[in-house]
């Protein structure tokens, strides 16, 4: 059934993101990624200050598979 969307405000979209306003049945991911950061990597904004004084990203990563997106094409 149809539904009514009032105002909506989408502030960004990336590469891959997916936006979908309305009646949907499924939304799957078609690609995943995996990112390694420290303290202090994805501040955003106009006046940052960060405090880090030791930092230690652990990257050791066992698995094979982490996100399987085989099927969802």
């Amino acid at each position: 059934m149809p539904g009514i969307v009032g105002t909506i405000s989408i502030a960004s979209v990336a590469n891959s993101s997916v936006v979908h306003v309305g009646d949907v049945q499924t939304i799957t991911p078609i690609s995943t990624a995996k990112t390694f950061a420290g303290a202090g990597s994805f501040n955003t904004g106009d006046h940052i200050r960060t405090n880090t004084h030791y930092n230690e990203t652990n990257t050791m990563d066992d698995d094979v598979v982490d996100d399987s997106v085989a099927l969802n094409n």
